[in-house]
């Protein structure tokens, strides 16, 4: 086994040098420790976000740290609209984008089928599948006016691989996510663009308060992961590297399950 030094470390070839990630939801959590990844391996990054400014300026500050360049752009992507100003923005600062991942959406109203609202119904699907749609169309466009190639990486946890009752408005929309992949991927591998999903499951967020009732309940979640622990967002984003990296160019059309085998259910 080989060991670098530190400084032989940063001395290495940085693979996304001269590339440029969109990160729509990139002001916390798996897509903040994202941007990161991908700036130290030499991505500029353009970061969105929704509400949490003080997040995405966190973002900015820990890519410049890298020595990468960074946009912060405020945009609301279930709306058409600013899905297209978020573009214009970012690729007038960059030039062009080369990799998109997107992570942004709405959780489970815990409300049954029967009681659900068609208001949270369509919520849901314009804020969680609307998003990656106008951002992929969008994204897909640029990437073929620059001569093809590209990653699209959709950040989709797994419960609507593990569902519950209550959330069919949070669940349905991330099946549709994982099938708008698949499709898109045979859509665009001539050109040489790779569209993956990457599917975590519970992932531990520190600077998340939470009352003691949520905080048991979450324990009792735990048990339920035979790995017995949440993931750590930087863990995710190892994944979402590897999938915006040269490393995997022949890797498209697939779902990668990051979920402490969650998804295969409990332990005998």
């Amino acid at each position: 086994m080989i060991f670098l030094t530190p400084k032989e470390y940063s001395n290495m070839e940085k693979r996304l040098e001269g590339k440029t990630a969109i990160i729509i939801g990139s002001d916390a959590g798996i897509g903040q420790s994202t941007a990161i990844a991908l700036a130290r391996d030499g991505a500029n990054v353009a970061i969105s976000y929704l509400y949490d400014e003080d997040g995405a300026q966190q973002t900015f500050h820990q890519v410049k740290q890298h020595g990468q360049r960074a946009l912060v752009i405020q945009a609301d992507t279930s709306d058409e609209e600013q899905v297209e100003a978020l573009f214009d923005s970012a690729i007038r600062e960059f030039g062009q984008l080369y990799i998109l991942v997107h992570i942004a959406g709405m959780g489970a109203a815990g409300t049954k089928v029967a009681e659900l609202p068609t208001e949270r119904w369509r919520d849901a699907f314009a804020t969680n599948v609307d998003s990656c749609f106008f951002c992929a169309r969008r994204f897909v466009n640029h990437r073929l006016e620059k001569g093809g190639n590209g990653k699209i990486i959709h950040i989709t946890p797994v419960q609507q691989q593990v569902t519950r009752a209550g959330a069919a408005d949070y669940e349905c929309t991330k099946g549709a996510i994982l099938n708008l992949s698949r499709i898109l991927a045979l859509e665009v591998a001539e050109y040489g663009i790779c569209v993956n999903n990457l599917v975590p499951g519970m992932v531990h967020l520190p600077y998340i308060q939470e009352e003691q009732s949520r905080l048991e309940a979450r324990a009792a979640e735990l048990q339920r992961i035979p790995l017995k622990r949440a993931a750590r967002p930087e863990e995710i984003a190892k994944l979402a590297h590897f999938l915006a990296s040269p490393d995997s160019d022949y890797c498209s059309g697939a779902t990668y399950t990051m979920d402490g085998a969650l998804s295969l259910g409990p332990v005998a």
